[in-house]
């Protein structure tokens, strides 16, 4: 698809620190792509508009079924950056069959957007995105589980700089999703189990070699990883405090270890650990794996857009074209 033909993207929480950043993204992957940058503020979605260049600004209503937009404005896709409680992001993309990107809802309640899709699966290709920081821990483990012939088990340790929370729709989320549920699940020898307490604590050391305590944590990767790889035991705990970046006395960065055992092709049993840092946060991977997944939605990459339908990351997503992406972007993959 050419973008000088197509419409808008309506980015809903364009404004916000991560959505700019997905839009500007989106600006330097594809200069030409129009963008809509939706928000509850004119001035300020104006402000990033006018900074992106081939963009408009447009307030929406998140309590109304048509988000108060023109009924004769067209749209390409709907990327929402804010928690829309109410699902008028998704019933607006199916109303117009148009794509949708889903990015803050926890694996615990997707229940109401499954729903709309069992109800309507012709209308509209939807993309649950609501990944560790949109694919950062799915797509890459998937890279480097080629080397195995049999996975025992994934581990996943992520570090989020207390400095790094980003704006209020991305504090709100953090605490929607930590404090909501009272047990987290996690893979365990082939079983699937809800954990808290001490059993929902584990230690692992930072890029820098500190041992930091993490808490079980469940978005989609979990469960994904599940699927494609055939682990028997996946956990992904999460460390909010100092990154190993902060604790140098510089910018704060986002940090991803990625844990693998199991056995090689000859039989023999290995492991290997790698590490994602990106010096800037986690706003900038965020932004990545959005407009990537956006790239995807749209078939800006060169492959055919995807049709009507209900998917994951890793089931539309090249895992090395997205690596790729993160070190076009500044991220630093290392093996240990």
């Amino acid at each position: 698809m050419s973008t000088s033909t197509i419409s808008p993207v309506l980015i809903v929480g364009g404004s916000g620190t991560v959505g700019s950043l997905a839009a500007s993204t989106l600006r330097r992957l594809h200069p030409q792509l129009p963008l809509a940058i939706a928000g509850r503020s004119l001035t300020r979605a104006q402000s990033v508009a006018d900074s992106l260049g081939n963009a408009t600004a447009v307030v929406v209503d998140l309590e109304r079924r048509d988000l108060g937009l023109a009924s004769d404005q067209h749209y390409s896709a709907v990327v929402p950056f804010v928690k829309d409680d109410v699902l008028h992001t998704l019933d607006f993309a199916q109303d117009r069959g148009i794509p949708y990107l889903s990015t803050s809802s926890g694996s615990f309640e997707m229940a109401p957007e499954v729903a709309r899709y069992a109800t309507r699966p012709d209308a509209a290709p939807i993309l649950f995105a609501s990944h560790w920081l949109a694919g950062v821990a799915t797509l890459p483990t998937l890279v480097f589980t080629r080397d195995f012939a049999q996975i025992d088990t994934i581990r996943l340790g992520a570090v989020l700089d207390e400095l790094d929370m980003g704006g209020p729709a991305a504090a709100a989320d953090y605490e929607r999703l930590t404090s909501a549920m009272a047990s987290t699940q996690v893979l365990e020898n082939g079983y699937w189990r809800w954990i808290k307490d001490e059993a929902a604590i584990r230690r692992f050391r930072r890029t820098d070699g500190v041992e930091v305590e993490g808490s079980a944590y469940s978005p989609l990767d979990v469960a994904a990883l599940a699927l494609v790889t055939g682990a028997r035991s996946i956990r992904l705990d999460l460390h909010y405090g100092q990154s190993s970046h902060s604790a140098r006395g510089e910018h704060f960065s986002t940090e991803l270890i990625i844990e693998i055992e199991g056995q090689d092709h000859s039989g023999k049993q290995i492991q290997s650990r790698h590490e994602i840092v990106h010096p800037e946060g986690q706003a900038p991977v965020t932004a990545i794996g959005i407009a990537a997944s956006v790239e995807r939605l749209l078939g800006l990459d060169g492959s055919p857009a995807p049709r009507a339908g209900l998917y994951l990351m890793n089931t539309l997503l090249d895992p090395d074209r997205y690596l790729a992406r993160l070190a076009e972007f500044g991220a630093q993959v290392t093996k240990r």
